[in-house]
């Protein structure tokens, strides 16, 4: 079991261009919604004169990175809270900018205890937040052959969730549940085959589905986006890093609801979509990572940072 950062590979994404929007914002203070092991609240407090306030479900990464920012003394506090509660968050003179880079930490990834990987052996668990809620071994134990090809096709985009659900009921029926990562997949593999030559493990898909189910990650992120509008200060940054097409159309969608851009087709004669004006989206495409960043830092690949500045107080 690792016991501290240095033993984790950490690089943050899109450091730079998330400290330069940063910088456009009105306020004293930057809340990092998703505060990991600190890489994105290090480079704010070096190279800013904000205030951070660092969020961070998981009790370990709260640690790790009040260890690693100690030496900004008050300039930065941590909270052990899931982003959802920004709302309740006390921020002081006002909120100039958030941050949140969603999905799973390198942290979290690179300790195989914690089950979010199929690389090595480990208790299927996936919980970012291990004190509450249930694990996915638990989740895929009292779900349904329906809920867990629901899981498997909404949220992993799996073309053939229907089958591997069926074996997983299967596996439920036997009273011979599923409970380790390398089961999982191993399981997977065997109900859906392998291609011969093929780069990406067929339980890729399978994975972040159960992951996003377990941690409700979509139904958090929908909440979180107005939210976090509403928290900020007029001229106030919000600063969303996705890793996939869910992520990305959620905070789009988001996004352009709260520019005022009404998506309601053109037979309804009043809006029900909740339009209404209260942003200026600063990123009319979704600003990508370098080549070079790209080649240090291959979990970089499939990111993307959208940007908006609220504009109504």
């Amino acid at each position: 079991m690792q016991s501290s950062s240095a033993e984790f590979t950490h690089q943050t994404v899109l450091r730079d261009e998330v400290v330069e929007f940063v910088r456009k914002g009105s306020g004293a203070v930057v809340i990092d919604a998703t505060l990991g092991l600190g890489g994105h609240s290090e480079a704010i407090l070096r190279s800013t004169e904000f205030d951070v306030i660092g969020l961070d479900q998981d009790a370990k990464a709260v640690e790790m990175a009040k260890a690693r920012l100690a030496e900004f003394g008050g300039r930065f506090r941590a909270v052990n809270t899931n982003f959802e509660a920004i709302a309740d968050i006390d921020a002081g003179d006002g909120v100039a900018a958030i941050v949140a880079d969603l999905g799973v930490s390198s942290m979290q990834l690179d300790d195989a205890a914690r089950g979010f990987s199929f690389n090595a052996p480990a208790e299927l668990d996936m919980r970012m937040n291990r004190g509450s809620g249930q694990s996915a071994a638990e989740l895929l134990a009292n779900s349904t052959e329906a809920e867990i090809a629901d899981i498997l096709y909404y949220y992993g985009e799996e073309r053939k969730s229907r089958r591997i659900a069926r074996w997983i009921t299967e596996r439920n029926e036997a009273g011979d549940p599923i409970k380790t990562t390398d089961d999982l997949a191993s399981l997977v593999e065997r109900a859906v085959g392998r291609r011969p030559g093929a780069k990406i493990h067929p339980a890729t898909r399978t994975f972040q589905a159960i992951r996003i189910a377990v941690n409700r990650e979509l139904d958090v992120l929908k909440a979180f986006v107005p939210a976090a509008i509403e928290k900020l200060n007029e001229g106030g940054i919000l600063a969303i890093i996705s890793f996939h097409s869910l992520e990305d159309r959620i905070v789009k969608q988001a996004f352009q609801r709260l520019s005022g851009k009404c998506s309601c087709p053109p037979r309804i004669p009043k809006c029900i979509c909740g339009a209404e004006k209260k942003i200026e989206i600063l990123t009319k495409k979704p600003i990508v990572p370098s080549d070079d960043e790209q080649k240090k830092n291959k979990r970089s690949r499939s990111s993307k940072l959208r940007v908006a500045r609220r504009i109504g107080s």
